[in-house]
């Protein structure tokens, strides 16, 4: 049998799957143009500039000696410290390597080839991704604003959907559902839809915009809310997502996660990171203010921006793929989006001020070329 014949006995629907593209690593872009890697910054995948938590970097290197034993399964030190932090059961958390395995493993426990999800036009390009992985029908809703339509895509869902997925704050788009439509909406689908409400970038949201999401648990048992260390704990690189639902449905995506999907390392920084409190507000603070200088700087050279609520500013560049081939050139690394329906647009991370001041230095020269 050929190569060929052999990929062929794959169902047509994991053969047509376009995978994942993530940010382009400063390595490879090194190698590519001959730079020099300390001299790159990267602003593509929406990481922490002040990097790992210095409470979580002691619990890592703490964690070496234990390497050669196994990771505890059900991650019960961390599941704890979440239990107390959040206010919910321990059996109401799924851990996950990154918050895009509790997608998965989301559509892997309530999804069949015969059922239906919706998601939102510019939205996460993981939720078609699980839901076409699980060889079921992704209905995609046209975006309001960038962002999502909630009453669109109440009337898109059908009898045989099982699934609907909400970021708030969207990504890569950044923009933002009021709690109270937000509340109206999952209170409007029908009992046997679940909502998956992604709030990778929550704790970017100033106090008077988060919405009291957990408390919705106790209303709403068809709602699963996924959140990430990946992000203003600094944690990327280790991988480290959880979700939080009821006990029932906590216990569906258990079924299917494999017993050792979070490593020894990951679960020690995570509940480390979770105590460093300083480091959070830093965090925040750092993000304030870039995204202000950020702002300034895009509306100082004409340029559109959509009004982002994440820690990230999505702007409009013309020519978006020449603009972001000279910003690469100069040591920038951006996100193109032109895979999430948005050809002209790039996404910037915000980074330390020094980084933010070089890439609107960069991106005026770029724009100017």
């Amino acid at each position: 049998m050929t190569i060929r014949a052999i990929c062929d006995l794959a169902p047509a629907y994991i053969r047509s799957i376009a995978p994942y593209q993530p940010g382009k690593p400063i390595s490879e872009l090194a190698r590519e143009f001959g730079l020099v890697e300390s001299g790159i910054i990267k602003l593509a995948s929406n990481e922490n500039p002040l990097g790992v938590s210095p409470k979580a970097q002691a619990a890592i290197r703490a964690t070496l000696d234990g390497l050669a034993l196994y990771p505890d399964g059900n991650g019960f030190e961390l599941k704890q410290a979440l239990s107390r932090y959040l206010s919910v059961g321990m059996d109401q958390l799924v851990l996950g390597n990154g918050s895009n395995d509790v997608l998965e493993l989301a559509a892997r426990a309530f999804l069949a080839p015969e059922n239906s999800a919706v998601y939102s036009q510019h939205a996460f390009a993981v939720y078609p991704l699980v839901v076409q992985a699980m060889g079921c029908k992704g209905i995609e809703v046209p975006a309001k604003n960038f962002g999502h339509d909630l009453d669109a895509m109440l009337r898109a869902v059908q009898p045989v959907t099982r699934m609907v997925f909400v970021a708030n704050p969207n990504n890569p788009t950044g923009t933002l559902a009021p709690a109270a439509e937000m509340e109206r909406f999952i209170a409007a689908l029908p009992a046997h839809v679940l909502v998956v409400l992604d709030e990778a970038y929550n704790d970017y949201l100033r106090p008077e915009h988060r919405a009291d999401s957990l408390s919705w648990l106790k209303k709403y048992p068809n709602l699963l809310i996924t959140r990430t260390f990946s992000k203003v704990y600094g944690l990327a690189g280790l991988r480290v997502g959880y979700a939080v639902g009821s006990a029932a449905v906590a216990d569906m995506l258990n079924r299917v996660r494999q017993p050792f999907n979070v490593n020894s390392i990951s679960l020690a920084a995570a509940a480390a990171a979770l105590d460093d409190h300083e480091f959070v507000r830093k965090s925040y603070a750092l993000n304030l203010a870039g995204m202000d200088q950020l702002t300034a700087g895009l509306k100082k050279l004409g340029l559109e921006y959509i009004p982002s609520y994440g820690n990230f500013v999505t702007f409009k560049a013309g020519d978006a793929k020449a603009v972001n081939t000279a910003l690469l050139k100069s040591g920038v690394i951006v996100r193109p989006i032109a895979g999430y329906g948005l050809p002209d647009w790039l996404r910037v991370t915000v980074g330390l001020e020094a980084e933010n001041t070089r890439f609107l230095s960069s991106l005026q020269q770029a724009i100017a070329a």
